[in-house]
């Protein structure tokens, strides 16, 4: 049997069996130990599917044997591949550094139902990824969102029960919306099949339904990616959240909406009259307003993990505002960012994790002092920090630069558009600048029997750090497979 074959299928097979699996692991660590082994096969797998995908291969696997359309299909191209990445990559970085982090927020007994959650949430992120089925998008969206309520209130902290409560509600919403599209878009053409309803929807293009679809599978997903003003939910819910799932969530849960997103709009709506016009003018003003106006709280907010949550919403605007360029050039940058800002966020909230081991309250003010006792943490966020700024020899750079250079071959207000993108970028300065100026400069308001965290933790921590300098001076793996992404993107295919 060639297993290779199967690692599509396997990609989300293997979380879902294993997940009811640790919900009967009850000894202490057990179910740790088992979700840990699960994530890294399944980063393994990843691995092994972008090395195919490297070599100009595309794997398509029929569920069941039934071929498309009929059947459910699963794909792995460049952009899949490269999500696939982020994903599992994320997922075993947190998982491998949450023991005692999660130990000491989620209670021992309840601990084998919140591992089982966090496989359902790798399942239900790497299915909406890999799947070329409209509705099961749909499926492994909620397996994801409902994976993820779960997660963000297992902690002991009251607050995010109310911040669950709204991201339910909005994650309802863009799912609704989501669904309604998909259904008008089934009625036109009578197929759930992503590559079949490229093909059919050239028919009907012109017909009001497939445009109103398309308005409702934006927005939904849109609201799904947090993107600006639809973040409402993203700040508390990051912010009081258990610490490694806020690793997991901020690397990887919104890039996922992003990348449905951009499915459906450069490929099942591209021959829709007009469609593109209409998503870049949508797209950039709310990209735009997102990275200043995001970035601009970010400078004034007083709890770390949500100051980098309001940073999130700025990234996602420049990721965005790559592909509302609608040019090969903006789409690289777009797509290398999502896996550039997660290497960057997921080393941020992990030092963050780490400082909380021994920080209970987040509050900056109260970091004071903090480096002179936990050196190698803190130099762990100030590198992490440098990549989200975008410092030249960091990952973080490639994808900025590269996002300059698509805004310089713009048009019209290319000027203005990379004024945006520098000011923001010294915003991003500011807000860090901030919490470096506390961690070594100020002297602590109370003393703190604090020390480097458990080693696990802080490996991962700097582990995550290598990789945003690795692929600051090494980009030719993300760079070659967004490149790929982008003309496959707008029409093009893989070589």
């Amino acid at each position: 049997m060639n297993l290779a074959a199967h690692l599509p299928a396997l990609q989300v097979v293997l979380p879902l069996l294993a997940a009811p699996l640790v919900v009967l692991l009850q000894p202490r660590g057990l179910a740790w130990a088992a979700t840990a082994a699960t994530a890294v096969f399944a980063f393994i797998m990843a691995m092994n599917l972008a090395v195919g995908v490297m070599s100009g291969h595309i794997f398509e696997y029929e569920m069941g044997g039934w071929p498309a359309p009929i059947g459910i299909v699963l794909k792995v191209d460049a952009l899949t591949s490269l999500l696939l990445l982020v994903v599992t990559g994320a997922c075993a970085a947190a998982t491998l550094a949450a023991r005692h982090s999660i130990d000491a927020q989620v209670e021992s007994h309840r601990q084998p139902l919140f591992y089982a959650a966090w496989l359902l949430a790798l399942a239900g992120f790497s299915g909406m990824v890999v799947s070329g089925d409209a509705f099961n998008i749909f499926v492994f969206m909620e397996i994801s969102s409902l994976a993820g309520y779960v997660l963000i209130a297992a902690g002991p902290d009251r607050r995010a029960l109310p911040a669950v409560f709204k991201y339910i509600i909005m994650g309802t919403i863009g799912a609704t919306f989501y669904l309604i599209g998909v259904g008008l878009i089934y009625m036109m053409t009578g197929t759930l099949n992503l590559d079949d309803m490229v093909i059919r929807i050239v028919d009907v293009a012109d017909q009001r339904p497939v445009l109103v679809a398309a308005g409702f599978v934006t927005i939904g997903l849109a609201l799904k990616a947090a993107l600006f003003p639809l973040h409402v939910w993203l700040p508390n819910a990051y912010a009081h959240a258990p610490h490694m799932v806020t690793v997991f969530l901020a690397a990887c849960g919104t890039k996922v909406a992003v990348y449905v997103l951009l499915r459906f709009d450069f490929l099942v709506f591209q021959t829709t009259i007009g469609h593109e016009v209409q998503f870049a003018l949508f797209l950039m003003p709310l990209a735009l307003l997102g990275i200043v106006i995001a970035s601009a709280v970010a400078m004034f907010e007083g709890n770390l993990k949500r100051m980098l949550a309001f940073s999130s919403v700025a990234q996602i605007g420049y990721i965005l505002l790559g592909a509302s360029l609608l040019t090969t050039e903006g789409l690289t940058a777009s797509v290398i960012h999502i896996f550039n800002h997660g290497l960057a966020k997921g080393a941020l909230f992990l030092a963050v994790a780490g400082l909380a081991y021994y920080y209970r309250d987040l509050t900056i003010d109260n970091l004071a002092g903090a480096a002179r006792t936990m050196p190698l943490t803190a130099f762990a966020f100030v590198v992490a920090g440098l990549s989200l700024i975008g410092v030249p020899g960091t990952a973080g750079f490639v994808s900025k630069w590269l996002l300059i250079s698509a805004l310089l071959e713009a048009d019209q207000g290319s000027a203005i558009l990379i004024a945006i993108v520098v000011i923001s970028s010294l915003m991003a300065v500011a807000y860090i600048w901030r919490v470096v100026e506390t961690l070594y400069f100020k002297p602590a308001l109370v003393e703190v029997d604090a020390r480097e965290p458990p080693w696990p933790l802080l490996t991962i921590v700097w582990l995550a750090v290598g990789l945003n300098l690795y692929f600051g001076i090494q980009p030719e793996i993300p760079l070659t497979l967004s490149t790929w992404a982008a003309e496959l993107l707008l029409g093009g295919a893989l070589p």
